[in-house]
């Protein structure tokens, strides 16, 4: 049998990238917690089985402490959903999760739903505590903000500096105000790093028009010198409308940060980057026309759906 040629194997499309976490983190562990990220998987007829499988295997390689997913688990229907659980079944480590805006999209209880069966803690603008090796850490989700539903007033209740909090967020921008509430780090997706990087592609696509101030990669900053936290934004592993993806900065790809790990001795990808000077302020008029253009979605879906059921066979 022929063997398969190197840049066809899944597991070699997707980059594992490294990083520590905030420098506050190692003043409370004794020893660092590795935590994995997947976001954007969009099951379905784009995004090959193949490469979704791939991203788990090279998750448990990592042998993490806790894996946190940030949205777009489907892409436009829920006609995938039980690959979605079949896949993540296979993660070796707990799991807590915030949903996309496709999720929403697509029918936000249906994935919901199917999250739980998969073993995943879905945090709808809430937070929790989990004990991992001993040492506690809090994890704080919003509810997705591309289609008006996170509310971080809602998810910060009762949240304090006591024990170290991670943000997750699908959308990047939600980790300034997250910063504000204790968040020191948030993790996020939503871009797929525009999918195409070469020669800074995405600096146009993502920045100048699209308006998004972080786009791939880490910003802000984990000592809290220039900026009052940090966020990751990923690739992310799938894609809703094309595959291609174009450039280093673009390939699907799993983030470690390692929390209690000084950053100053990390293997890290690259150091944290400024954000993109033509991002847009996220206003309320912004925040109820994403909401409005849910709603729309939604309703179109669930008309498809009557018809469906309703017309003979």
């Amino acid at each position: 049998m022929l063997a398969r040629p190197s840049w066809l194997d899944p597991r070699r499309r997707i980059a594992v990238r490294h990083f520590a976490g905030p420098a506050g983190f190692a003043d409370r562990y004794d020893r660092p917690l590795r935590i994995a990220h997947i976001t954007d998987q969009h099951v379905g007829l784009v995004t090959p089985e193949s490469l979704q499988r791939a991203a788990v295997e090279l998750v448990n390689e990592q042998d993490p402490d806790l894996v946190v997913l940030t949205g777009d688990y489907v892409a436009h229907s829920l006609d995938y959903l039980d690959l979605l659980e079949d896949v993540l079944r296979n993660v070796d480590a707990p799991m807590i999760g915030v949903m996309g805006n496709h999720d929403h999209w697509s029918g936000a209880d249906g994935v919901r739903a199917s999250l739980k069966r998969a073993g995943v803690l879905v945090l709808d603008n809430a937070w929790t505590e989990v004990e991992l090796r001993g040492q506690r850490l809090r994890v704080v989700g919003l509810d997705d903000a591309y289609t008006g539903h996170a509310d971080i007033e809602k998810a910060t209740i009762g949240l304090d500096g006591r024990v170290p909090v991670l943000g997750l967020s699908h959308i990047a921008e939600e980790a300034d105000e997250l910063w504000q509430r204790g968040a020191s780090l948030v993790l996020s997706g939503h871009t797929h790093s525009g999918q195409v990087t070469v020669g800074q592609l995405h600096h146009l696509t993502l920045g100048r028009l699209g308006g998004h101030k972080y786009l791939h990669g880490l910003y802000g900053c984990r000592r809290g010198e220039q900026a009052d936290g940090a966020v990751y934004v990923s690739a992310g592993i799938g894609a809703a409308v094309f595959g291609l993806r174009i450039g280093e900065r673009s390939r699907p790809e799993v983030p470690v940060f390692d929390l209690g790990a000084d950053a100053d001795h990390h293997d890290e990808h690259h150091a944290e980057q400024a954000p993109h000077p033509a991002g847009r302020e996220v206003t309320p008029e912004l925040r109820m026309k994403r909401r409005a253009m849910a709603e729309r979605k939604l309703r179109r879906r669930r008309r498809t759906e009557k018809t469906e059921r309703t017309s003979p066979e």
